[in-house]
């Protein structure tokens, strides 16, 4: 199937030709028909699957028409809510890209930064607007924005706006938008909780599911690293050494995990630099770009901020730590073998991490095989060590102590109780006599 076969207008195909587009990805074919049929849709489909173009497409085709029929208004006709900067920005290229032919305006807003130049550009008109919920919230409150107009609201990454507790932002939002409008809702996963936001503003809605729920792409070659927390900035330095690895995304969970990562590569002569929450996002765009254009080698992020990252060819992913929530796993494997390219990613497994990789395993339905042609394997512990572990991470005896503990702590307390019985002074409690007083 090609693009033509979807009935796209004349100025959108254009554009995707420029772009090197030929054949629409699964969730493409299967939602741009729904979407030019106005009917509400559910998308449930994993990153770098394409479906920013599978809604972005359909959007631009419907406002282009419809603006064909009536005369242009200056207002809102289009809304994207998004849970980062990073993807919101992404997103606004993608229309930026597709739409150029069709003279439609649109803008993106987001928190972080100066709103002065996002509200100038808002008051110049614009037909479709990107935004994050926290600065659209924002600026709707100092009525700077309305959305009387909007015929077609998107959420995109529904799961992880519901993660980063914006889900009762968005439905302030969605309450301000008028119910007679076409609703797409995009989710990488459904958990009960997206599942009933989406029955709550979806009518009838179509449901396209291109893979099943969290799973990972066959493009990309997973494999796990059995390695000790201290040795795995050894372990990572090895790995960089293969001058193949162009370019390679690094998850950590912190921030600060994220910055120490960083301090080591760039110690080691490894250009690196971090993209998380506490950055600015001009440092953010700008660490991003960097990376795009090769001058950066690694790139260290958070989940969070990582969630909009869309890089052509990127072929390496690393969690130097694993997730502790196994979608997450999903999500970050997914930043490669994008569109159908492979990829590899490597995950670092140390003794704590142990139980969340049973998890991610349970979630994919597979085991991931184990590389162990490396010079940091994690060494065995004994059946007594991992006993002791297991207790101490048990909160009911997470105050264990060996038998030699107790019998120096009760010794202790023996020599404190036998001190406050005698007085400060000793047995014969002669310092804590009065002055003048007779002795014996």
């Amino acid at each position: 199937m090609s693009f033509e076969n979807l009935k796209l207008i004349e100025p959108i195909l254009k554009a995707l030709k420029t772009e090197g587009y030929t054949q629409p990805t699964p969730i493409q074919a299967q939602a741009i028909p729904i979407i030019l049929q106005q009917r509400d849709l559910l998308g449930c489909a994993q990153t770098g699957t394409g479906k920013t173009a599978a809604f972005a497409i359909p959007t631009l085709q419907l406002l282009h028409n419809d603006r064909q029929n009536h005369k242009e208004q200056k207002t809102i006709k289009a809304l994207v809510l998004t849970p980062t900067r990073e993807l919101a920005i992404q997103i606004d290229e993608s229309f930026a890209a597709y739409g150029k032919h069709t003279g439609l305006k649109h803008a993106v807003i987001f928190g972080g930064v100066s709103q002065n130049p996002q509200v100038d550009k808002l008051r110049r008109g614009v037909d479709i607007l990107v935004a994050t919920p926290g600065r659209l919230l924002d600026l709707m409150q100092q009525r700077l924005i309305h959305l009387d107009h909007v015929k077609i609201l998107i959420l995109d990454e529904a799961d992880r706006m519901l993660d980063m507790g914006f889900v009762n932002d968005v439905k302030k939002i969605i309450a301000k938008v008028p119910q007679k409008r076409q609703t797409l809702f995009f989710s990488a996963t459904m958990p009960k909780e997206i599942q009933h936001l989406a029955d709550s503003i979806l009518y009838k809605p179509e449901r396209v599911e291109v893979t099943p729920v969290s799973s990972t792409a066959d493009t990309i070659q997973q494999e796990i690293f059995f390695v000790a927390k201290g040795d795995k900035k050894q372990l990572l330095n090895h790995i960089l050494k293969d001058k193949d690895i162009a370019t390679v995304l690094v998850f950590t969970r912190t921030k600060h995990g994220a910055d120490k990562v960083v301090k080591d590569l760039n110690r080691a002569g490894i250009t690196a630099e971090a993209i998380h929450g506490n950055k600015s996002q001009n440092a953010r765009q700008r660490a991003l770009t960097n990376f795009k254009a090769r001058t950066t080698r690694v790139l260290v992020a958070t989940d969070i901020a990582a969630r909009g990252i869309d890089i052509d060819e990127l072929t390496h992913v690393i969690n130097y730590e694993l997730p502790n929530v196994p979608e997450t796993y999903v999500h970050r494997i997914g930043r490669t073998g994008r569109a159908g390219a492979s990829g590899i990613a490597m995950s670092f497994c140390d003794e704590e991490e142990k139980e969340f990789l049973k998890d991610i395993h349970k979630l994919i339905g597979k085991t991931i095989p184990v590389n162990e042609a490396h010079p940091y394997p994690l060494p065995q512990l004994t059946s007594q060590q991992k006993i002791l572990n297991n207790l101490k991470k048990d909160p009911q005896v997470r105050n264990f102590k060996s038998s030699s503990e107790r019998r120096n702590e009760n010794k202790r307390r023996d020599n404190r109780n036998r001190g406050k019985k005698h007085g400060k002074g000793g047995p014969s409690g002669m310092s804590g006599s009065k002055p003048g007083a007779k002795r014996g």
